[in-house]
C-alpha cells in the first residue's frame, strides 16, 4: 500500500486530498465545456460532479494495481482550488504509472499544472519507486503538450484517429519520462 502524506506543498501550491466542501469548485472545473472538451466526459452536472467528488475523496492513497491518487492543487497561502493532479499505479510489476492534470482556466498560464505535475513525478519516482510515468493528451491540447516537454518528458507516440469521443475521432499523445532521466534532470 501505498500511502503518502497530506499535504504536498511545493513552492506555490498545496497539494491536498478532496473534502467534501469541494463540491462548488469541482463544478467550477469540470462544469465548463471548455474545460471538458479534451476529457473523457461533457460538462459535468451538479450529480456528476457530485459522484467524482465521492471518487476522488476515497483516492488518498493507492492499494492496488489501476488505482490512484486524485487531488486538489490548491494556492499554498490561500488554500484557493485551482485544479486537480492524478497519479496513477498501472502496472505494479512493471512498475508504470501515470499522471494527469486539470487546471481551471481562471488560474491557467501561471505554471500551475508543470509545478502540480512535477510534484506527482518527484512522487511517483521517489517515494512509490516507479520506473516509468507516462501522461496522455488530446494532440490539440497544445497547453498539455507544453507541460509534458517542460517535465522533460519525450513524446514516445501520437495515435491517429485513436478515440472516438464526443461524435468525433480524436487523436492521442503519449509522453513519458524514466526515472533514471528524472534523476538526471
Amino acid at each position: 500500500m501505498f500511502a503518502p502524506t497530506y499535504p504536498r506543498l511545493t513552492g506555490r501550491l498545496r497539494i491536498r486530498p478532496y473534502r467534501a466542501d469541494d463540491l462548488d469548485s469541482v463544478m467550477s472545473i469540470f462544469g465548463r465545456a471548455d474545460v471538458s472538451r479534451y476529457l473523457n466526459w461533457e460538462p459535468m452536472d451538479r450529480e456528476a460532479a457530485t459522484a467524482l467528488l465521492e471518487r476522488r475523496l476515497k483516492q488518498t492513497r493507492i492499494e492496488h494495481e489501476g488505482e490512484g491518487l486524485g487531488l486538489v492543487v490548491a494556492e499554498r497561502e490561500t488554500d484557493r482550488f485551482v485544479g486537480e493532479v492524478v497519479l496513477r499505479l498501472m502496472s505494479e510489476a512493471s512498475r508504470q504509472g501515470e499522471i494527469g492534470w486539470s487546471i481551471h482556466p481562471d488560474a491557467q498560464g501561471r505554471g500551475y499544472a508543470t509545478e502540480a505535475a512535477r510534484e506527482m513525478l518527484r512522487l511517483g519516482f521517489e517515494e512509490l519507486g516507479l520506473h516509468r510515468i507516462v501522461a496522455e493528451c488530446d494532440p490539440r491540447n497544445e497547453a498539455s503538450i507544453r507541460v509534458m516537454e517542460k517535465l522533460g518528458m519525450r513524446r514516445e507516440a501520437h495515435h491517429l484517429e485513436a478515440i472516438y469521443l464526443k461524435g468525433e475521432w480524436v487523436g492521442s499523445m503519449v509522453y513519458a519520462i524514466l526515472a533514471s532521466e528524472w534523476r538526471a534532470a
